[in-house]
């Protein structure tokens, strides 16, 4: 059982930049992720979580490189885009195949992921689209304290490196990197 409501939704650290989610099977939350950052509805969330054993159900084949891109750089500031399975909410997806996972080297992130029912956060970064992320957590405070929860950093990790995720599409023979960030690949 969760200390969070179902529809909560947080704002917090991460290895790379501040992020903000919530349950993934929470129309609600995520309807309400888009309206806060303004985000266009054609953008999909990715889901985070504190290993891969949680994410596993929501991807449908992972290719033997993707397996590979896993045990050398999860955790970390790779996402990786494989073709989602059922159990993924279209919602998330913005009604696309395929869905972004990522697992980030913070302890405080992931101290977050494992108090949520089901171990997983359907995220994007902490700020106002076309906006860069929040810097740190006055700043979260700042612009985000009155509309969501946060989680506020208790130390566990270094503060956020400032540099987005690599990402790389895992639904083709041989990997596509779409966003080169954190990670050289």
């Amino acid at each position: 059982m969760s200390k969070y409501n179902f529809d909560e939704v947080f704002g917090f650290e991460t290895d790379t930049v501040w992020g903000i989610g919530c349950h993934p099977l929470s129309e609600t939350a995520v309807d309400r992720i888009y309206e806060l950052k303004g985000r266009d509805k054609d953008k999909p969330l990715i889901l985070m979580s504190s290993k891969f054993e949680y994410l596993k159900p929501y991807i449908k084949t992972i290719p033997d490189y993707a397996a590979g891109l896993i045990k050398k750089y999860f955790p970390g500031g790779l996402t990786l885009i494989f073709e989602k399975s059922e159990i993924c909410p279209y919602f998330i997806t913005s009604n696309k195949e395929t869905v972004g996972i990522r697992i980030p080297n913070h302890k405080g992130f992931q101290n977050l992921a494992d108090e949520i029912e089901g171990k997983v956060l359907a995220t994007t970064s902490l700020n106002l689209s076309n906006c860069p992320p929040v810097q740190n957590y006055d700043e979260a405070k700042e612009k985000f304290s009155n509309t969501i929860t946060l989680i506020k950093p208790d130390g566990s990790s270094p503060p956020p490196r400032g540099t987005a995720s690599t990402v790389v599409l895992c639904t083709n023979e041989t990997p596509l990197v779409l966003r080169q960030g954190e990670i050289f690949i």
